[in-house]
């Protein structure tokens, strides 16, 4: 299908109207070979909360955007390339049905269909697409995804200290390596995430932890091969890992201290649950 829609009148026609409604603030779409293959309206889930966007699947990348005039104007183009993207289906509650999670290494995210029907095409559609784009391309299926941002109405409360509660006054930000919910007391590190940003990026009081132990780790490992010295190798990574364990174990004494790496999307149970 791909391959005999490929170069007809009727796929350029259509991506055509695509960059049509996207206008000037939009990326070209055509290219040799592209096909549009589906197009729909999905919710996404954003920081403040769900919103309707319109998703357009070609052949090789995922292109959405913000809705101002069904069918006629977008804004916001997002563009993702297929070879990046993993698909996970996500568990379904009361409050929140027929999700699934994007994955890339820059930007993880969550939308629903309006039926589980509906559902079961978009992925089907997309993992074919990327399986096909990974042949074509003889990439590897990618391994390491960015991590999603758990909405702002998930908590009322920081998720790393479990003190400070938020308030007009108190806001809320995010993690850039965990995407947890945190106030600005156990946020206040910045850290080089080179798959994010050129920039230090604001990230949490353990995930600064687990990252600078991590870089020294890699320190050492580099001095100890051009020393020719393996043994030292590993006393420093049982040092870092050792340290690293007591200082986590040393966040917050509180009953209702977060988990370090508990996943928030898959563990199938609704928002106010995480509430104090």
């Amino acid at each position: 299908m791909v391959d005999y829609l490929a170069n007809t009148e009727i796929n350029s026609q259509r991506i055509a109207e695509v960059e049509s409604c996207f206008g000037a603030s939009g990326q070209p779409l055509a290219l040799p070979g592209r096909v549009l293959l589906g197009e729909g309206v999905l919710t996404k889930e954003c920081r403040k909360k769900a919103k309707p966007r319109v998703f357009f699947l070609f052949s090789d990348i995922l292109v959405y955007g913000s809705i101002v005039l069904s069918k006629r104007k977008y804004r916001a183009q997002h563009i993702i390339p297929l070879e990046e993207v993993t698909l996970e289906p996500l568990p379904e509650t009361l409050q929140a049905k027929n999700r699934w999670m994007i994955r890339t290494a820059k930007k993880s995210f969550v939308v629903s269909a309006a039926s589980a029907t509906e559902r079961q095409e978009w992925i089907s559609h997309i993992e074919e697409c990327v399986r096909r784009q990974l042949l074509a391309t003889g990439r590897p299926p990618s391994t390491e995804h960015a991590a999603p941002w758990i909405p702002d109405k998930a908590t009322d409360i920081c998720m790393r200290c479990t003190q400070t509660r938020f308030s007009a006054l108190t806001r809320r930000h995010h993690c850039r390596k965990c995407g947890f919910v945190v106030c600005a007391e156990c946020s206040r590190a910045r850290f080089l995430l080179p798959r994010l940003s050129p920039k230090p990026l604001r990230v949490c009081s353990l995930c600064y932890r687990e990252l600078a132990a991590q870089k020294r780790r890699e320190e050492e490992e580099e001095e100890g091969l051009c020393a020719g010295s393996p043994a030292r190798l590993g006393c420093g990574a049982s040092s870092g890992d050792d340290d690293d364990d007591s200082d986590e174990d040393k966040e917050g004494s509180g009953d209702g201290d977060w988990p370090s790496r508990v996943k928030f999307y898959e563990s199938g149970v609704s928002w106010s649950s995480f509430h104090s």
